[in-house]
């Protein structure tokens, strides 16, 4: 089974988990014909999602997929996911729709992974609360699973170890501003018109650099082949950096866009009819 969850997302579930909620409860099952009763956990945790400070598009790999350099930065948009014992697997999805079966739902496939890789813990009843836009390189459903498998491996103690993500960027203070389009972008359009070449000067380093250098050196390179196609994207981000951001891009393969503001941001009235989040970091 393949769970397409990367290493960043699994760090960022590590690093920014939570708020999580335990309850206690109480399950009764016959066993024969004796009635035993004890302890029930049900756990309620937020999913954060991510934004990319630039992507680079370093090289074709021989299995046809693409190297990357990119830095995923957590931003307080979450889904929220409930775990409670139950008689068996099972998930339902409010918010958001899907377009997925739940069966299909990434969440689902991680807690099966667990037990087909013979991690033993009950059977969960999952609810989950879609927040995140699907289709929106925000990683949600990757973030959604792997917070899962984290959860389940505190609250079982399954013995599970993780690499903490460092904090590579400090943008406490300032505001983003997230906004979805309609446009939908498939990663095989976002990957049709891409040249794959290493950068001069890695992301990492660039990075380091003050945000108002950022704009003109931490680029996306899916941009390039996104924005031709779909103007509106375009549009939304020309129209971030008017409203004053000191940096704006498209978030992943879209067609998502986002925008850091120093000063709180003046949005009112604009990208009328899209999806629209505005935080504080």
């Amino acid at each position: 089974t393949y769970i397409p969850i990367d290493v960043q997302s699994f760090a960022l579930s590590t690093l920014f988990f939570g708020p999580i909620l335990l309850r206690a409860a109480v399950r009764s099952i016959f066993v024969g014909k004796e009635l035993i009763t004890y302890p029930s956990v049900m756990t309620t945790f937020a999913a954060c999602c991510k934004v990319n400070l630039g992507l680079f598009v370093t090289e074709r790999r021989p299995d046809g997929y693409h190297n990357l350099q990119t830095v995923f930065y957590p931003i307080p948009l979450a889904d929220e996911i409930s775990l409670e014992e139950s008689d068996e697997d099972q998930v339902s999805i409010e918010g958001i729709p899907l377009e997925c079966s739940p069966q299909d739902n990434l969440v689902l496939k991680a807690v099966r992974l667990l037990r087909s890789e013979g991690f033993r813990f009950p059977p969960q009843k999952i609810s989950l609360r879609k927040n995140i836009p699907h289709g929106a390189g925000l990683g949600g459903g990757s973030s959604d699973a792997s917070g899962t498998v984290r959860m389940l491996n505190r609250t079982y103690d399954l013995g599970l170890t993780t690499e903490r993500m460092e904090a590579l960027v400090a943008l406490k203070g300032l505001y983003i501003v997230l906004v979805k389009p309609s446009d939908f972008v498939s990663t095989r359009e976002a990957y049709a018109n891409i040249r794959p070449q290493m950068p001069e000067v890695p992301l990492l380093e660039l990075i380091r650099q003050p945000i108002e250098e950022w704009q003109h050196r931490v680029r996306n390179d899916f941009e390039a082949s996104v924005f031709p196609a779909h103007p509106t994207i375009r549009e939304v981000k020309e129209s971030l950096l008017r409203a004053g951001a000191v940096y704006a891009s498209m978030s992943g393969s879209g067609s998502s866009v986002f925008g850091l503001f120093r000063q709180k941001p003046q949005v009112e009235g604009m990208f009328e009819g899209m999806f629209r989040y505005v935080a504080q970091l």
